[in-house]
């Protein structure tokens, strides 16, 4: 497999990744939430209130961090592409040795490694010392808007799970009900989430349930606590 391949495939690992986390996010986040409120109150109308504001404001907070991170990210790879370039005008020669040593650590003989660094910068130079030196493509510079749009998509749906078991389930098991279809769900995305990093998938999904039913029980006890005292 290439360079460029091997770029792609691990870019759409991280994307698909990047949305597993996303969806998790929302998911505990607004099943934390929402059980809080509803330890506190019964009015649906204020549980639906809560929930659509932490939905919003979650999916905002995740594409606004998103975007800054993937920003910076995309003006660093610009910045090494543009370096590249000087680089090889200032000095062609030199750059033609670095590119023939790096194909000499990477097992190519001195010979081949002279030949092959040639024919690679008659082709493309800036192409060859981006994908041998520094691993890039410069046609594949990750888009900031892209990465924020999907991480919005993917925490909204994820917190849509637990408000929408919340709001459709009948009120004296509603808090029961989302508590079961939020472990559920963290459960398989623990699963999927170290199926796409090579993890142990029983184990990662434990650890998602322990860690999402400790934020639920938490949130609920503090919401009925408050609730019974007269804060809320």
């Amino acid at each position: 497999m290439s360079v460029p391949e091997q770029n792609v495939s691990q870019q759409k690992l991280n994307w698909l990744r990047a949305g597993v986390l996303g969806a998790n996010d929302g998911i505990v986040s607004e099943a934390a939430l929402v059980v809080g409120v509803a330890g506190a109150t019964s009015d649906t109308g204020a549980i639906a209130t809560a929930g659509v504001a932490a939905l919003v404001g979650g999916a905002v907070s995740m594409a606004l961090g998103e975007y800054v991170s993937v920003s910076s990210q995309r003006d660093s790879e610009r910045h090494l592409i543009a370096t590249e370039r000087r680089e090889l005008r200032e000095d062609p020669e030199g750059e033609l040795q670095e590119l023939t040593a790096l194909l000499q650590e990477r097992g190519l003989s001195e010979a081949t490694a002279r030949q092959a660094a040639r024919e690679m910068t008659e082709h493309d130079a800036l192409a060859a010392h981006l994908e041998v030196e520094l691993w890039l493509d410069q046609h594949d510079i990750v888009s900031p808007w892209h990465a924020a749009g999907s991480s919005a998509v993917a925490f909204t749906l994820g917190a849509l799970l637990p408000l929408l078991a919340m709001l459709l389930s009948p009120t004296d098991v509603r808090v029961p009900i989302t508590f079961a279809a939020v472990l559920v769900a963290l459960a398989s995305t623990g699963a999927i989430a170290a199926w796409i990093g090579g993890g142990a998938k029983s184990r990662a999904a434990v650890r998602l349930v322990l860690g999402g039913a400790l934020a639920l029980a938490l949130t609920y006890v503090i919401g009925r606590l408050l609730g019974t005292s007269g804060v809320v």
